[in-house]
């Protein structure tokens, strides 16, 4: 099913009903059945906002398009609702372990430079006179640790 261009907005049932070729008592029998629920005006107006119209036509989808009744049409959204939700806590898991890794990492770092700093200096201690001045000039502060991704 393609999907269907929209300004952004409220619109009437009507409109909302040309716009996927529907009757308007299908639209209504979708609101009865708790699969969306539009805003109304003081009046009683329907006005479906944009996220009811993509709820809409994932509703039509299923039901024109792959025959499923309203009875499957619930469940495979709560089932939806469900892996969007579990999605999130995943993303927000791998963006905290991303994290927690990311400080390991620059922990292990400075350790490695720290323990690098004091065997250059313990060399240097017990280096020969000569060799102790080519020792002075290393810059261990800068020095780049790469790691093999395996």
């Amino acid at each position: 099913m393609k999907k269907v261009r929209r300004k952004k907005g409220y619109f009437s049932i009507s409109a909302v009903a040309d716009m996927f070729s529907v009757h308007q008592q299908t639209i209504r029998l979708y609101e009865k059945q708790g699969l969306i629920s539009p805003k109304r005006t003081s009046g009683g107006t329907r006005l479906f906002s944009e996220e009811d119209i993509d709820k809409l036509e994932d509703i039509i989808y299923l039901t024109h398009q792959l025959g499923i009744n309203i009875a499957g049409v619930e469940m495979v959204l709560k089932l939806k609702k469900k892996i969007k939700k579990m999605q999130d806590e995943m993303n927000k898991m791998f963006a905290n372990t991303q994290d927690d890794l990311d400080k390991q990492e620059e922990m292990t770092k400075r350790a490695i430079k720290e323990s690098a700093k004091q065997l250059m200096l313990i060399k240097q201690e017990n280096a020969p006179k000569e060799e102790q001045e080519e020792t002075d000039t290393v810059d261990i502060e800068n020095w780049e640790i790469e790691y093999d991704e395996e």
